[in-house]
């Protein structure tokens, strides 16, 4: 299912305001002095976790906005796409989040 163009740039709006808190989030959430589930790659865990956060987040955006059901507006593929394309600015703001950490 194709997001038709105003919906889509709300939702791309919205993911780059995510995006733009996830350096404050990480050094709220994450402090350095602890270890992430004893994982070796704090960044990795970091992508995959914030990315989740923000899908999570997209849905809940574009039900309220467009009040539509799950099952016959979105297509979460789409919602991912819009994430993965801005993949370097979310792993930027990892990167900075735990410099400042």
């Amino acid at each position: 299912m194709q997001l038709d163009h105003t919906v889509r740039r709300s939702l791309e709006w919205y993911v780059k305001h995510r995006i733009q808190e996830v350096s404050d989030d990480i050094r709220q959430t994450f402090p350095r002095s602890s270890r992430i589930w004893k994982c070796q790659n704090e960044s990795d865990f970091l992508y995959g976790y914030y990315v989740g956060r923000i899908e999570e987040g997209s849905l809940h955006y574009l039900l309220k906005s467009t009040r539509a059901t799950v099952g016959g507006y979105m297509d979460m593929f789409e919602i991912r796409g819009i994430i993965e394309e801005h993949k370097e600015e979310l792993k930027k703001a990892i990167i900075t989040g735990q410099s400042e950490t």
